[in-house]
């Protein structure tokens, strides 16, 4: 050293290191690599050294994924619409269950990505099923009506219309039902998938399914379904059309069962006076 005096450092690998301010000396000797004088030990020596292919394929890698999740965030979401011009010349249909000798018939307008609709078919629709629609008391239709708030639910109509190609509509119908937050807009842009695996799970052909869904073939008469509801002026979902009456919100068994009841009652009561003669109504099925 220079004969100034040194000041004790801190331990570094295991080795006190002295420096200039304090008493006494610590030679390092081979433990750290000498540095050439005049260059400073903290900045690393660019000038002859080799590129590290390593370091390039991390950049590399680093470019191509700020590249994808550019395309994955710039990607347009999958929503499938209604064209309101298609299907002019349709009429609305629907699907119906139930008997054809059914004197009261009880329509449905209905959206699959609705949360009312949803407590319906899966809390109160299963009942009415079993004690209305399966005994002859009522004949049910189910009559499309996708709110333009939910960005999937023609997606949703859509598959349950293909599945009904393939006469699965109300097993699809159900699932989709039960399934809301695995394909609704909350939980994905591209309900295609989800939708896809539920047309599977009902056990519908999935081959043909793919196909009728992409075509956008049944667009038109779910367009016309839903212009019947415009007409009748249904503002909410789930609404009922029973007789004249058009009823928003969902339904109990107790309170469908009271108003096709009555329905059933005007409809004898006209029919008896068209006639002259009593009306019987046609003898209800056990459940």
């Amino acid at each position: 050293m220079d004969g100034r005096p040194v000041r004790t450092g801190k331990l570094i690998g295991g080795r006190r290191i002295s420096y200039p301010g304090g008493s006494g000396s610590v030679s390092l000797g081979s433990s750290f690599p000498q540095v050439p004088s005049g260059e400073s030990p903290n900045v690393s020596k660019l000038k002859g050294s080799k590129s590290s292919p390593f370091g390039a394929i991390i950049a590399l890698v680093a470019i191509v994924g700020v590249v994808a999740i550019g395309w994955v965030m710039s990607r347009p979401t999958k929503v499938v619409t209604l064209d309101p011009a298609s299907g002019g010349n349709l009429s609305a249909l629907g699907v119906v269950v139930g008997s054809p000798t059914a004197l009261v018939e009880v329509v449905e307008f209905g959206d699959f990505e609705c949360p009312g609709c949803g407590y319906f078919a899966t809390i109160e629709e299963p009942d009415i099923m079993a004690r209305l629609v399966a005994t002859g008391e009522v004949r049910f239709r189910f009559m499309d009506f996708p709110l333009s708030v939910h960005q999937n639910a023609v997606a949703a109509h859509n598959a349950a219309a293909c599945a009904n190609e393939q006469g699965k509509f109300w097993e699809m119908h159900d699932a989709i039902y039960r399934n809301q937050d695995r394909w609704n807009g909350q939980a994905t842009a591209d309900p295609r998938r989800p939708l896809k695996q539920l047309a599977g799970d009902v056990g519908a052909d999935v081959k043909k399914w793919e196909e009728c869904f992409d075509s956008g073939r049944m667009l038109p008469q779910i367009a016309a379904n839903r212009r019947e509801g415009e007409r009748l002026r249904v503002q909410y979902t789930p609404s009922f059309k029973i007789g004249d009456q058009l009823i928003p919100g969902s339904m109990t068994y107790d309170q469908m069962r009271q108003l096709a009841t009555a329905e059933k009652i005007r409809i004898m009561a006209n029919q008896s006076l068209e006639t002259g003669k009593p009306v019987a109504s046609p003898p209800a099925k056990n459940p």
